[in-house]
């Protein structure tokens, strides 16, 4: 398969830019207290962060699964990598200017960052990925049981402290705007890989057949998921402030 792009991949990538980008709108007026909601609690809100993180990470490990069936080279995928890893440490430097107690330190970015490399190597296991994605998600409400019940109890503040947390077998979450640890989310990723190469030898059909017009802004704001990431929360937040001081 020659390198390309797939337009309809591109555009779910896009679908979930737009619902990250409205999930953050709202977020940005509770911050400036011009609605009262609790993003932290309140199912609606903690449930609609679960399913765009998840549509991020099975997007990008289709995208393994494609690259690798393309034959990607390991130069352009650390060059990407490094994008992806400078980014991270962008968004931790900017969350702990604005959120110095609770700044983001493994964010959806650090742990992508992580997840590709893994994704990367194991993108070919085929069928197998199926099962490590289930392992990989079960094992955080397993090691969540044995640290609050179980014989890991003593490891409790081990594993829940900022050195190990990252590994997301913890008992209580973090106080962090994002977290989004090792575990369960490459379990995510490994079914997006999975699913990746399902398509590509069941049903290519699916990636090649163009978009609805309708989708197609879609499509090209996925080609630019990462720079959208970097830019839309700045300009949400300028917007929602200046909105902010006129009207308090």
């Amino acid at each position: 398969m020659t390198s390309q792009r797939f337009d309809n991949l591109d555009a779910l990538r896009g679908l979930a830019m737009v619902w990250m980008a409205v999930y953050h709108f709202v977020f940005d007026l509770k911050y400036f207290k011009l609605v009262s909601l609790d993003f932290y609690r309140d199912p609606f809100w903690t449930w609609q962060r679960t399913l765009i993180v998840s549509l991020f990470l099975l997007c990008a490990g289709m995208g393994q699964a494609i690259s690798t069936v393309q034959g990607q080279s390991w130069q352009r995928f650390w060059r990407r990598w490094f994008q992806v890893a400078l980014s991270a440490l962008l968004v931790t430097a900017g969350s702990w200017l604005m959120f110095p107690n609770s700044f983001i330190y493994f964010g959806v970015l650090h742990g992508m960052a992580l997840m590709l490399i893994v994704v990367r190597l194991s993108a070919h296991w085929g069928q197998w990925l199926w099962l490590l994605g289930a392992l990989a998600i079960s094992s955080k409400f397993i090691a969540e049981y044995l640290l609050q019940t179980g014989p890991l109890t003593p490891w409790v503040e081990t594993m829940n402290s900022v050195h190990w947390n990252w590994l997301g077998w913890i008992s209580k979450n973090p106080v962090t705007e994002d977290y989004v640890p090792l575990f369960p989310w490459l379990g995510v990723m490994w079914w997006g890989a999975a699913f990746g190469s399902w398509v590509l030898k069941q049903r290519p059909e699916w990636l090649v057949q163009p978009v609805p017009k309708a989708l197609h802004v879609l499509a090209r704001l996925g080609r630019w998921s990462l720079s959208y990431y970097l830019i839309h929360q700045p300009v949400l937040i300028a917007l929602v402030s200046g909105v902010s001081w006129i009207l308090l």
